[in-house]
């Protein structure tokens, strides 16, 4: 399957783009679909979507008759975040056969999305893992504010943390990503280790195994929140 990766180049709220592009694109899509010889699949949230198709030709058909579309509206797709690309359960193998390589990768809502297989049987699954740049900035962000509040009571200061880590957790921690977000949770952690032996001469004296207290107290740990797919998707 061939997905097109689209953003439009404006500057719009959540709100007003949702309105705004269900009349400018959610309805021509729908109409548009009904044409295609295969399948047609939109993902959007605001002014960002992601389009996958079937055959190839549909998808390149699509992109131009969609620039000519938005033109009407006086927008336009964003020339450095579009792109066609091969992806899918059969994009691996087709790309063997033709000595193109691994299935590129596209990033979409703080995911960077990956052709990937299970490892219990070997089927295709789509691994989404945290964007590496978006989560460095984060952890830099977190260690700018840690540092801000160091003097705070470590009471206040373990309740903020853990607000947190518990956010970020209920968004990143999905199938698949566990890596990440236990990244995220250590270098969270060894921060707020570093800020509070900062504090004053008796803050150096603070152990690791004192730490650890302070960690199982106020640190969730870096589990996997939301449900696989199978699970997800389960009809009954």
């Amino acid at each position: 399957m061939c997905q097109v990766i689209f953003c439009v180049r404006a500057v719009i709220s959540p709100l007003l783009a949702n309105i705004y592009l269900h009349y400018a694109l959610d309805l021509w899509v729908n109409q548009w679909r009904k044409g295609a010889h295969g399948d047609v699949i939109i993902i959007r949230y605001a002014d960002d979507w992601i389009t996958g198709f079937q055959y190839q030709n549909e998808a390149t058909r699509f992109r131009q008759e969609l620039q000519e579309r938005l033109a009407k509206f006086g927008l336009e797709m964003h020339n450095e975040k579009t792109r066609l690309l091969e992806f899918g359960r059969f994009a691996s193998a087709n790309r063997a056969k033709r000595g193109d390589g691994k299935p590129e990768t596209f990033d979409f809502l703080g995911f960077t999305h990956i052709c990937a297989t299970t490892r219990k049987n070997n089927r295709f699954t789509v691994r989404r893992k945290t964007i590496a740049k978006r989560l460095r900035a984060k952890i830099k962000a977190v260690r700018k504010e840690i540092k801000r509040r160091m003097h705070l009571p470590v009471t206040a200061q373990g309740k903020w943390l853990r607000a947190v880590i518990t956010g970020h957790l209920n968004y990143y921690a999905v199938p698949g990503n566990r890596k990440s977000v236990d990244t995220f949770r250590t270098e969270v952690m060894r921060s707020w280790f570093r800020a509070l032996r900062r504090r004053s001469q008796k803050g150096r004296n603070l152990t690791w195994e004192r730490m650890k207290r302070l960690v199982r107290t106020w640190i969730p740990t870096a589990k996997i929140k939301q449900p696989y797919p199978s699970q997800r998707l389960r009809v009954i």
